[in-house]
């Protein structure tokens, strides 16, 4: 099972769509590796800066339909190569939170208050999240402030994030 805990790295906005997550001229790359340079090269937000930003990441919070555009592997693949294992958001595209599962990974939805909440006290600091997937809590830290959060995954999904993804439970199960 890969690790879900960290630093937080905020993106404040919806809709943030595959080709901003990896640009769809490095989909040709034949290995992760490869994308590794590119993760969010596209995307526009004010005060964002991808190679600084992304360095020591292992958790990413944004808002609404994270995912959305073409489904492709490559999105959940450039985050993981990056360290990013865990997204939270308040809604993902659905073809993408799937990819997120199947490659071992947690895309974790909470309501927009729980989102806005985050938002409001945890992103201009210094944030930690760790994951318990056993009792499906975030622990939310930082300097002056520790909060918990219950999330719920399906069982399946679940099941397919603990095997490090359908590639392990299948080798596993059948």
């Amino acid at each position: 099972m890969k690790e879900f805990s960290g630093n937080v790295l905020f993106l404040d906005r919806s809709d943030i769509n595959t080709d901003e997550i990896i640009p769809a001229k490095y989909l040709t790359e034949i290995t992760k590796e490869a994308l590794k340079p590119y993760l969010l090269e596209d995307l526009a937000l004010t005060g964002f800066t991808p190679k600084e930003d992304i360095k020591d990441k292992a958790v990413l919070v944004t808002r609404a339909n994270f995912g959305c555009g073409s489904s492709r592997e490559h999105a959940p693949w450039a985050l993981e190569v990056n360290g990013i294992n865990v997204v939270i958001a308040e809604s993902f595209a659905r073809i993408f939170r799937q990819n997120m599962y199947n490659c071992g990974m947690l895309a974790i939805e909470l309501p927009k208050d729980k989102i806005e909440y985050l938002f409001e006290n945890f992103a201009r600091k210094e944030t930690s999240i760790t994951i318990d997937i056993d009792k499906d809590k975030i622990i939310v830290t930082s300097s002056d402030q520790s909060e918990e959060i219950d999330f719920k995954v399906g069982e399946f999904d679940k099941t397919l994030v603990k095997e490090g993804g359908w590639v392990g439970y299948a080798d596993k199960n059948y």
